[in-house]
């Protein structure tokens, strides 16, 4: 069949446009960060995973939302199908030919999914052992793990998060910080401030165990606390961690992680204390003891301190469950 020229020109040009089009909505890494920042600070609050690590993982695996694969299938975590996925699929080379790949109808699907394949799969259980702002031991534990079989998978996700400093969000008043760092200047709210009528108050709110409960913020009617950088509420009657959760859009699975709680069918009582975002490994104000009340545990000292039982357990050598003798004193750090 012959085409003639007038027929050629206009496809070619077509073309040139087509591909124009492409180069101008190829993201830097700057605007990629820009762009998906708010959601890795959100699902650190959720889910205990690092801000830093979720958007070098992204930048990494989807090369800034830019590769084939992200773009077809908006997968930008390289997460591939298994057994469970009932998702929509894509089929891409990787280790080897034609592998299945998730897909998702959303950007935002991706990062949720992402953050959800962390928490819920057992071989990266031990990860959530580091706090927040421990991303060097998570890139570790990541390619420990398996996420990924590049030997220095560890080395390259570190590099991304010092190179562009995204180890600030991982911070208290993260968003705040990292937008300090850039030329734009942007003074965006957290998520906390997002869900609230309430101005946001500074991070020196924070106060001891003695001197609480100081408000700092308020959501769907209850008062949200704040002690050593971790936000709690107080159980009201009647309250299940289901319904805590379905108010701060956090699954009563990963509630009862945050408060150390193992069994599946637990339920916190009137007036105490549900975190809701994950305990710190330590005391990070000035105090070094806590001098141990009749009955208390290494869980009850945590849930006062917003400290994992099992730091607490690790730093005094003690058992767990063991009740400790009045008047103890207790490391906190």
């Amino acid at each position: 069949m012959i085409i003639s020229r007038k027929a050629i020109l206009p496809a070619l040009i077509a073309i040139c446009i087509a591909a124009q089009a492409r180069a101008q909505i190829r993201l830097t890494r700057e605007e990629y960060i820009d762009r998906y920042k708010q959601i890795a600070v959100a699902h650190m609050e959720r889910y205990g995973i690092p801000a830093s690590i979720t958007l070098a993982q992204g930048i990494l695996e989807s090369n800034c939302g830019n590769s084939l694969l992200s773009m077809q299938s908006n997968n930008h975590f390289g997460i591939k199908c298994k057994r469970d996925w009932r998702g929509e699929k894509v089929y891409h080379d990787d280790d080897a030919k034609g592998e299945c790949f998730r897909a998702y109808p959303t950007v935002e699907a991706s990062y949720r999914d992402h953050a959800e394949f962390l928490d819920s799969q057992p071989r990266y259980d031990s990860l959530f052992s580091y706090g927040t702002t421990d991303y060097k031991s998570w890139a570790r534990g990541l390619k420990a793990a398996g996420y990924a079989t590049a030997p220095d998978y560890a080395q390259r996700l570190i590099r991304i998060i010092e190179e562009n400093r995204l180890y600030l969000l991982d911070r208290n008043d993260g968003l705040r910080l990292y937008a300090s760092t850039t030329s734009r200047g942007r003074d965006p709210e957290e998520w906390f401030a997002a869900q609230s009528s309430v101005a946001e108050t500074s991070a020196e709110a924070a106060v001891d165990p003695d001197d609480y409960r100081v408000t700092i913020n308020a959501h769907a009617g209850y008062d949200v606390y704040e002690t050593n950088g971790v936000h709690y509420v107080v159980a009201k009657r009647g309250d299940t961690f289901e319904n805590i959760g379905s108010k701060f859009r956090i699954s009563p699975r990963n509630l009862r992680k945050f408060n150390d709680l193992k069994d599946r069918k637990a339920q916190p009582a009137m007036g105490e204390t549900v975190y809701i975002g994950r305990k710190k490994k330590r005391w990070e104000h000035n105090a070094r003891h806590h001098v141990a009340r009749a009955g208390e545990t290494a869980y009850a000292i945590g849930q006062s301190y917003a400290i994992r039982t099992r730091s607490i357990e690790k730093m005094n050598r003690l058992k767990p469950g063991v009740e400790i003798e009045q008047g103890r004193q207790v490391r906190i750090k």
